[in-house]
């Protein structure tokens, strides 16, 4: 229902219409909350979709979805028996003083269409209980079949209908929690017998019967990527007499066709999801990690970009894009490129040789091109937490990734590319970051002088956040300190029209490097190939429903990234029951609305609730003592038990 109301509020085409949606489409075509003109249905202007907010006192605001608009504020929740977390159709009321407001004119399902329940038993009864709200899930179920179910089990919950879907296990269970975080979005990881049958017809790559294609195969491409990746989405060559950098990407396209079986679920599922022990791949593992990924020493069809640069200027001075075949010569993972830029991997073979030839080369290319980047972008130092766990899904250590040089490498290769995309086209998908609102900026001001920061306003927003991190570096607090900035800023996202980015800089932007594990850059490939050929029908298709698949997409990154959140914190709260009691090293990470603490010690990442403080600041080093954990709700108590003192 949610992706029908996104639609119906940026304009749905009749032919895109499911068999299952067209009985709503003419209730609400009925009713007259929304209206055709010609073939397109959309919401009157006198109506919204949207998302219930939190219902106190009968009143709430309304989060309008399938656009980027201001909340409605809603007073008569009680009378429709409207509840938090509802997808409603309201009526806008014009004219009124105040905030933007709205009548609810139809409950019409759950934002969240699947849920997460489980048993409880207490004083001798049992009931369903909502995972995250404690709250009754709504379930009609019988006592008996209530009691057949052991004191813990969880299942999985259709919100639409409030009807069990399935047993996930037993809250007890350490290998059920990744069961629970796919299960709220209703993410899995197998495929249907028809998606599998197609993905696995494909043939492997015969250069003649691609003639059309740019040959490629001659020049040394590598992909340099983690060492446990298997799906090699990017390859890059450099010729340094020309100055010209190849960077070749996976061409998805030729093998998901819009409409298929393939495209469906890939488009449902957007992109791929990574667990800290396995991936939940966007497309079959027979294409992701064989076919569509660019594997050493095999032909591979790419769509690649040949940039020319200027290195007097930084600059592309040209560029083209085309379909082409690369023959990639070696597979390296970072750390194998970072032993080379430290002297310590030598050439096994010609091959290699000339390979570390261009990297050395290509390197001196892109820290130029860093430095540039950052006198305009940022550079944010917000640490990516790495998790281990053992075979019965229980911690074993984490760590935090660090930016290594050939990271930095690739990465500014990949922005490139990009950019180059970008360019191609006026409509389509970009990846938006627009500045952050002045209230946040004042907030964050505010935050960062309580802990005795000197906070000069300058002329521009990058003047002042830059003078604020180099405060931070001297006080050892860079990683902190940027997380707050990040928080206090707009939110990435993809939009049919160009609003440029801000945290990085780029006038334009777009994601054309990772169409094996993110959904906008194959819609991206489709685009850029229709525009090369001159193919307005296959353009007009890509572009016909943009609006809604902007909205739709970013909120499939979202619930990706809950997901991979959620999974980790749950690991914490194992570990963490397993240590009450027990003290550690923690940093308060923040002071407002709760005490919060992040754990700095052995084990690292963790986040705590701090219950009771002992006047502990922000920032303030800490040791903490684990009283409770919640591991439903995958939560951590804390207290504060010593302020460690700061060495001056």
């Amino acid at each position: 229902m949610k992706s029908l109301l996104i639609r119906l509020t940026n304009g749905l085409d009749e032919q895109d219409i499911s068999s299952d949606e067209l009985k709503f489409v003419n209730d609400f075509l009925a009713k007259e909350y929304i209206t055709k003109k010609e073939s397109i249905y959309k919401f009157n202007s006198k109506y919204r979709a949207g998302t219930l907010g939190l219902v106190q006192n009968g009143t709430a605001y309304l989060n309008v979805i399938g656009e980027y608009v201001r909340d409605l504020y809603i007073d008569d929740v009680e009378t429709i028996k409207a509840t938090e977390g509802d997808l409603v159709i309201a009526q806008r009321l014009l004219g009124k003083r105040g905030a933007p407001s709205a009548k609810i004119v139809e409950v019409v399902g759950r934002a969240e269409t699947y849920s997460v329940a489980y048993i409880v038993l207490k004083d001798g009864k049992k009931s369903l209980l909502d995972l995250k709200t404690e709250f009754p899930a709504g379930v009609e179920i019988s006592e008996e079949t209530l009691n057949s179910y052991n004191d813990g089990d969880i299942f999985k919950i259709n919100n639409q209908n409030f009807t069990i879907m399935e047993r996930l296990g037993n809250i007890k269970d350490p290998l059920v929690d990744e069961k629970i975080v796919l299960a709220q979005f209703n993410k899995h990881d197998e495929f249907s017998e028809e998606v599998l049958v197609l993905a696995s017809s494909f043939k492997e790559v015969e250069a003649s019967k691609y003639p059309s294609r740019v040959d490629l195969r001659k020049l040394p491409f590598c992909t340099i990527d983690p060492v446990t990746a298997k799906d090699f989405d990017d390859a890059i060559c450099y010729d340094e007499e020309s100055t010209t950098l190849y960077v070749a990407i996976a061409d998805v396209s030729e093998y998901v066709t819009p409409f298929g079986a393939i495209d469906n679920e890939a488009i449902y599922r957007s992109f791929s999801i990574y667990l800290p022990h396995r991936s939940i791949p966007m497309l079959p593992r027979q294409l992701s990690e064989t076919l569509c990924s660019l594997q050493p020493h095999v032909d591979r069809l790419s769509y690649v970009f040949e940039m020319k640069l200027d290195l007097a200027s930084l600059e592309v001075s040209s560029s083209k894009v085309y379909e082409a075949i690369i023959h990639s010569q070696r597979r390296f993972n970072y750390e194998e490129i970072d032993e080379f830029f430290e002297g310590k991997l030598k050439a096994k073979n010609s091959s290699e040789e000339k390979i570390f030839d261009y990297i050395a080369k290509l390197r001196v290319v892109t820290d130029a091109l860093k430095v540039k980047r950052l006198k305009v972008g940022y550079d944010f130092r917000s640490n990516e937490l790495e998790m281990f766990i053992d075979e019965n899904s229980n911690i074993t250590h984490t760590t935090y990734a660090q930016e290594t040089p050939s990271h930095a490498l690739i990465e500014d290769c990949m922005l490139l590319a990009n950019k180059e995309a970008a360019k191609r086209f006026q409509r389509g998908i970009f990846r938006i970051h627009e500045p952050p609102n002045q209230l946040k900026l004042q907030n964050l001001y505010q935050e960062l002088a309580g802990i005795g920061m000197f906070i000069d306003i300058k002329k521009s927003i990058k003047e002042t956040i830059t003078e604020i991190q180099k405060q931070a570096k001297e006080m050892n607090l860079s990683s902190e300190v940027d997380t707050l900035i990040i928080q206090s800023q707009m939110q990435a996202r993809y939009a049919p029209l160009n609003a440029g980015h801000f945290g990085l800089g780029f006038e334009e932007y777009t994601h054309f490097t990772s169409p094996i594990r993110r959904y906008s850059d194959l819609i991206v490939h489709r685009l850029l190939k229709a525009i090369a050929n001159n193919d307005t029908t296959e353009g007009s298709y890509v572009l016909r429903n943009i609006e809604s698949l902007c909205v739709s997409v970013s909120e499939k990154e979202r619930e990706a990234a809950t997901i991979e959140v959620e999974f980790m914190a749950r690991k914490f709260a194992r570990w963490a029951e397993k240590n009450i009691d027990k003290t550690f090293k923690a940093r308060i990470t923040s002071t407002e609305p709760f005490f919060k603490a992040e754990l700095h010690d052995e084990i690292q990442g963790a986040r705590f609730f701090i219950t009771q403080n002992l006047n502990a600041l922000l920032f303030d080093d800490v040791i903490v003592r684990i009283d409770k954990v919640d591991i439903p709700k995958a939560k951590i108590y804390a207290s504060v038990v010593e302020i460690i003192e700061k060495d001056i």
